[in-house]
């Protein structure tokens, strides 16, 4: 890791490192869905399942990312992938990051077209019947995330921030607007999701500083669910806006809109969406009080409770695991 994979403190940034896991999935997966004789395809992210960060990654120290593909349905590949970091000074080693990903073949001579995937080998029945639910849960998730994806977030780059008060979210509400080239794009000539993902934690962590005004990591982001593809040539809008804040930790939700304005008659539209979360830390890299939220509008209001019922689902799962754990 160097120093402009890093933030002012040292960390490496939470979006190089979802692009790291993304490309390693892209790999593994596009070499199973084409392991057998057909037609040849690209494996292209749909969702990204929950990712916690583990443990801060630093400058200096080597990034160790392994992919397993874990469950395959007809039209669709869940790869699980880890990071290690290797302080290689002393040869010390730790864990990350693990991430669940899915992908689905694309043809490349049709991109719209989704192709069958190779069926993979089980060591046991429970294996299967354990992907296939996970399989059902994230398609039903999918489902419901497109049919709330209505809302809008309107582009703000330089916004006047002296009219608005401290810790509202329109205070620390961010954008960021892309032209998408060739070297963001996958061989189908669509941007690569890890180039998304990136991009959506840039716009993210922003807005965590924003509203602040120390230094952030990102702590987990939400399922990332990816709607529709994102072709060369397209002018995207990365939003940012908080939604939820808990005593130590921020909530911001992100869509990523396109315009196809090159040989593309059509009307922008709603690509990516996820929920990112950050904390804040002090010099010393200990966790500091996050100030409170503001929320001025009904909407606002509603968004926060929503949040805060995500939180608080989060912290009794976690809770369950940890003494689940001690348990065994």
């Amino acid at each position: 890791m160097r120093p402009d994979d890093a933030n002012i403190a040292g960390n490496v940034h939470g979006g190089t490192i979802l692009k790291m896991i993304e490309e390693a999935g892209a790999i593994i997966s596009t070499r199973h869905c084409n392991s057998q004789a057909g037609e040849p395809c690209v494996a292209a992210l749909a969702r990204v399942e929950r990712t916690d960060f583990l443990s801060p990654m630093c400058i200096g120290e080597v990034a160790n990312v392994s992919a397993e593909i874990t469950y395959t349905s007809r039209h669709s590949v869940e790869v699980q992938v880890n990071v290690m970091s290797e302080n290689i000074l002393t040869g010390a080693k730790k864990l990350t990051n693990k991430a669940t990903l899915w992908y689905v073949p694309l043809s490349l001579k049709n991109v719209n077209k989704v192709l069958e995937v190779p069926p993979m080998q089980y060591t046991r029945k429970e294996q299967e019947d354990e992907g296939k639910k996970r399989y059902e849960e994230q398609k039903l998730d999918r489902l419901e995330t497109k049919q709330r994806n209505g809302d809008v977030i309107f582009p703000i780059i330089n916004p006047d921030r002296q009219t608005k008060e401290p810790h509202t979210v329109g205070y620390s509400q961010s954008s960021l607007i892309h032209l998408v080239g060739p070297s963001d794009c996958t061989l189908l000539g669509f941007v690569h999701g890890g180039v998304t993902m990136k991009l959506m934690d840039e716009v993210a962590g922003i807005v965590a500083a924003r509203h602040c005004k120390t230094n952030i990591v990102t702590a987990s982001v939400d399922a990332i669910n990816f709607h529709e593809k994102i072709k060369k040539g397209c002018v995207i809008t990365i939003s940012g806006r908080m939604t939820f804040t808990s005593n130590k930790s921020m909530e911001i939700e992100v869509f990523v809109d396109a315009d196809p304005f090159v040989d593309e008659p059509r009307e922008r539209y709603r690509a990516v969406s996820a929920f990112f979360t950050y904390v804040s830390l002090s010099k010393e890299g200990k966790p500091l009080p996050v100030p409170q939220l503001l929320t001025e509008t009904e909407d606002e209001k509603r968004r926060f409770e929503e949040g805060k019922g995500r939180y608080l689902q989060t912290k009794a799962k976690r809770q369950a695991q940890m003494q689940q754990a001690a348990q065994q």
